[in-house]
């Protein structure tokens, strides 16, 4: 018959797999959070050099451009912010995942390893017990 830390290897296994999952998902997610927030610099970067540049004399037609121009940076600029705090809000949910999967295949590790500890007294036990039966044996010779 197999031993309950031979049966639980499955669930041990899977839990790994799961664990292996959610690690390669938050580390995605951090990649895709540190995209969000260099376009978010690069815009910002953009607005500041683009605003600076303008200072100078020039005609109410091309400031007003200009004027048009920082207003949908500024835009641009409030909608990569806005999915910079989504990014976040995702890798704090990935990061959750992934510490429940961690948790999960640790518990089931431990389990596994209080049965094989089990397994292994027992096996010392039944051998103890073999070796005291022989010698009772022999004495009784």
């Amino acid at each position: 018959m197999n031993s309950r830390s031979k049966r639980l290897q499955p669930a041990v296994d899977q839990a790994h797999q799961q664990t292996e999952d959610a690690l390669a998902k938050l580390a995605t997610q951090q990649q895709q959070l540190a995209k969000a927030e260099h376009q978010l610099g690069e815009l910002e970067r953009y607005r500041n050099e683009y605003a600076a540049a303008g200072e100078g004399g020039v005609s109410v037609s091309a400031l007003l451009n200009r004027q048009q121009f920082v207003a949908r940076i500024d835009q641009a600029i409030a909608q990569q912010s806005a999915e910079v705090h989504r990014q976040h809000r995702r890798l704090a949910q990935v990061r959750d995942s992934w510490q429940q999967a961690h948790a999960r295949e640790s518990a089931l590790g431990s389990v596994v390893a209080q049965h094989q500890e089990h397994e292994r007294r027992a096996e010392e036990r039944r051998e103890q017990a073999e070796v005291d039966e022989r010698m009772q044996q022999r004495r009784s010779r």
